[in-house]
């Protein structure tokens, strides 16, 4: 990444002015590339590929750089303080990182008049002012496509036609749109899906869905320009630089989260139920709640501690709340704790019964996990009704 960001040095501040007054003959590309297998490259990527006959000039500008090696790198994108930048590229060093992943890259010609090659190099050149050039990235409204999204809308104004978004109750929501991608990494799917919060269960219209590198894809090649009393298309037809098949990843519901986690809640209900001996039920519920202890951390720290908005509101909180680590300290200390474990109880309980009500869409791996806490914060509870109570602490 270093080497990359250091091609991008030498570029950019020559091509801000190479850019200028170079309108005539210049030539403007969308380049869509395929999703890749990690786990930033999933949903693909967006990228303007402009070639400048007259001075022999082909490069790609790329709005999704960043570098590892920013100090603190896990850290600031935890806490959305993660700065990305545009980069410049000659167009066969871009190309090569996609046939080296093999991911399929297809261009496709914006239709622009020299007035609007005019306006869109005046916005790239000012974009590669060294003050403008590191923006704070945001998945959903501010990242590699919203960018050349935002750029067309720009250059084009009010020329520029989009198709009309599908009726309100027909649009998917953000979390939909990138579950398409994430289906194949079913852990992945539900990592993600656990910290994010209710705002990614807005419905997206078509202009939103351009978030995603595909579907900006899909969504520019429906598009128009009205010039000239007449409605011309934005952008060519699609033309395959890269033909790679994207790999099939096969879905195993014997390894998915939902599965593992279910067998889980049945092998915990028959140990609840054979068990009477502290020391096994003081292993189980250590390890248990440890776990779940952590997850309680990262709704914290994701609602309250993060500049992501996308992670804000986050209704995980009510089962997976605070009151988990006074459960942990109670086993951990020998202690009865009681009152903890019906709060705890009691929340689970109340989240799994208001859960349809919540403006928030749940990973269905949630809910076994869900129960395993119930399971165990009620025979910790002292309830008289529960035939599984922990008889040494009633």
């Amino acid at each position: 990444m270093k080497r990359i960001i250091f091609i991008s040095a030498l570029l950019m501040f020559s091509l801000a002015d190479l850019l200028k007054g170079q309108e005539s003959g210049a030539e403007v590309y969308l380049l869509t590339c395929g999703p890749g297998t990690e786990t930033y490259s999933i949903y693909g990527h967006s990228a303007l590929r402009v070639i400048i006959p007259a001075k022999n000039s082909d490069v790609v500008y790329n709005w999704g750089v960043f570098d590892f090696s920013t100090p603190h790198f896990a850290w600031r994108f935890a806490r959305g303080r993660l700065d990305y930048m545009l980069g410049v590229f000659p167009y066969d060093s871009f190309l090569q990182e996609y046939r080296s992943e093999k991911r399929w890259v297809v261009s496709q010609k914006i239709n622009l008049t020299q007035d609007d090659l005019g306006r869109l190099f005046t916005l790239i050149s000012d974009n590669l002012k060294p003050e403008n050039l590191k923006y704070r990235y945001d998945f959903l409204y501010d990242n590699c496509s919203t960018r050349i999204r935002d750029m067309l809308e720009k250059t084009l104004d009010s020329a520029l036609i989009y198709p009309p978004s599908e009726p309100r109750i027909k649009q998917m929501t953000f979390r939909e749109l990138i579950g398409i991608y994430q289906r194949p990494y079913p852990w992945l799917d539900f990592g993600i899906d656990l910290v994010l919060g209710s705002p990614v269960d807005k419905k997206a219209t078509a202009r939103d869905m351009m978030f995603l590198p595909i579907e900006l894809k899909n969504k520019l090649s429906e598009a128009s320009i009205f010039r000239d009393k007449k409605m011309i298309p934005l952008i060519a037809n699609p033309v395959t630089i890269l033909d790679y098949t994207e790999p099939v990843m096969k879905e195993n519901f014997l390894f998915s989260p939902f599965f593992i986690f279910t067998v889980l809640v049945v092998l915990m209900v028959i140990f609840t139920s054979i068990n009477r001996k502290p020391l096994p039920d003081k292993i189980l519920d250590t390890g248990l709640l440890t776990v779940f202890s952590i997850l309680a951390l990262l709704m914290l720290f994701f609602n309250f501690m993060t500049d992501h908005l996308e992670t804000k509101r986050n209704f995980n909180i009510i089962w997976l709340n605070p009151l988990i680590f006074m459960c942990l300290a109670s086993v951990l200390a020998n202690r009865h704790g009681k009152i903890w474990f019906r709060l705890v109880f009691f929340l689970s309980v109340f989240f799994l019964m208001i859960l349809l009500a919540l403006s928030q869409d749940f990973n269905e791996a949630t809910f076994p996990l869900a129960i395993m806490l119930i399971l165990r914060s009620s025979v910790r509870a002292g309830f008289s009704w529960n035939p599984l109570s922990l008889p040494y602490l009633t």
